[in-house]
C-alpha cells in the first residue's frame, strides 16, 4: 500500500511536467508495437535470466555498458542497466551501477509512460572514492517516461527513443526479441516495503538518469530527488 501511495504522489508532484504534451500514435512516430525487448549500443544488455538473479541479488555482468527495456503484451516490463557515472572533479573516482527492476507499465492518454515498481528490484554500486566502496542495495522506486517513439531504422529496424519525465533522452535502443526476454512477472523474493523505502535518494538518479553529459547531477535530477523525498515524508 505504501508503494501505491509513493507512486500517486509522485505521479501527482510531477504531472505537471508532461501534462500538456499530447502524443499522437501514427505510423510516422510509432512505426511498431512497443512489445518486445530492446536494448542500446552494442546490445549487450539484455533483460532476462542472463543479466540478474534477484533470488539471491547477483549480476551477471555483459561485456558492455548499457541499458535494455521489456514490455510484455499483458502490461508488464523489466529493465536491466549497466552503467558508469564519471566525476570531473576526481577523474579517478568512476562509479559503475548495476540496476535490475520489472513490474507493470501504463501507457497514459497523454502518451507518457509509467512504472509500477515491484520491491524486489536491487542494484549494485561500486564506488571507489567511498568507505563503503561495493555494496547492493534494493530498488523498488516508480518511474514516469513523459514519451516515447518508434523509428524505422533502414539497417538495423525499429528504433526505441525513451524521453525521462523531463523531456532526457535515453540512449536509443533497438528491438532484439519479441516476444520479449523476461524473468517471471510475480514478485520474485521476499522484501518488506520498509526496505525499498530506505533506499538513498541519491541512488534514485542513477536508475532514473538524471545526470547531464559531464556525469553531474543536474537540474532536473535534483527536482526527481525532491520530489521522492517529499513522498518518503508523506508516507
Amino acid at each position: 500500500m505504501k508503494s501505491l501511495t509513493a507512486f500517486a504522489v509522485l505521479t501527482a508532484v510531477l504531472a505537471p511536467a508532461f501534462a500538456q504534451e499530447q502524443i499522437v500514435f501514427d505510423t510516422e512516430h510509432n512505426a511498431t508495437s512497443i512489445v518486445g525487448t530492446w536494448s542500446s549500443g552494442s546490445r549487450a544488455v539484455r533483460t532476462g535470466s542472463g543479466f540478474a538473479n534477484p533470488a539471491n541479488q547477483t549480476f551477471t555482468y555483459p561485456k558492455n555498458s548499457g541499458i535494455s527495456y521489456s514490455f510484455s503484451e499483458d502490461g508488464h516490463f523489466e529493465v536491466a542497466r549497466y552503467r558508469f557515472n564519471s566525476n570531473p572533479s576526481e577523474p579517478n573516482c568512476i562509479q559503475g551501477v548495476v540496476n535490475w527492476a520489472h513490474g507493470k507499465y501504463t501507457i497514459q492518454s497523454n502518451g507518457s509512460i509509467t512504472f509500477d515498481t515491484l520491491p524486489d528490484g536491487f542494484q549494485q554500486i561500486q564506488d571507489p572514492c567511498v568507505g563503503q566502496s561495493n555494496f547492493i542495495e534494493p530498488y523498488g522506486r516508480p518511474e514516469l517516461y513523459k514519451n516515447w517513439r518508434i523509428f524505422e531504422d533502414a539497417t538495423a529496424g525499429p528504433k526505441l527513443h525513451l524521453f525521462q519525465f523531463d523531456g532526457a533522452p535515453l540512449a536509443p535502443m533497438f528491438r532484439v526479441a519479441n516476444p520479449p526476454i523476461m524473468l517471471p512477472t510475480r514478485l520474485l523474493r521476499n522484501v518488506t516495503t520498509d526496505q525499498v523505502d530506505g533506499v538513498q535518494g541519491a541512488n534514485v538518479l542513477l536508475a532514473g538518469g538524471g545526470r547531464n553529459g559531464a556525469g553531474q547531477v543536474g537540474v532536473s535530477g535534483l527536482l526527481v530527488v525532491g520530489a521522492l523525498s517529499a513522498v518518503g515524508l508523506l508516507l
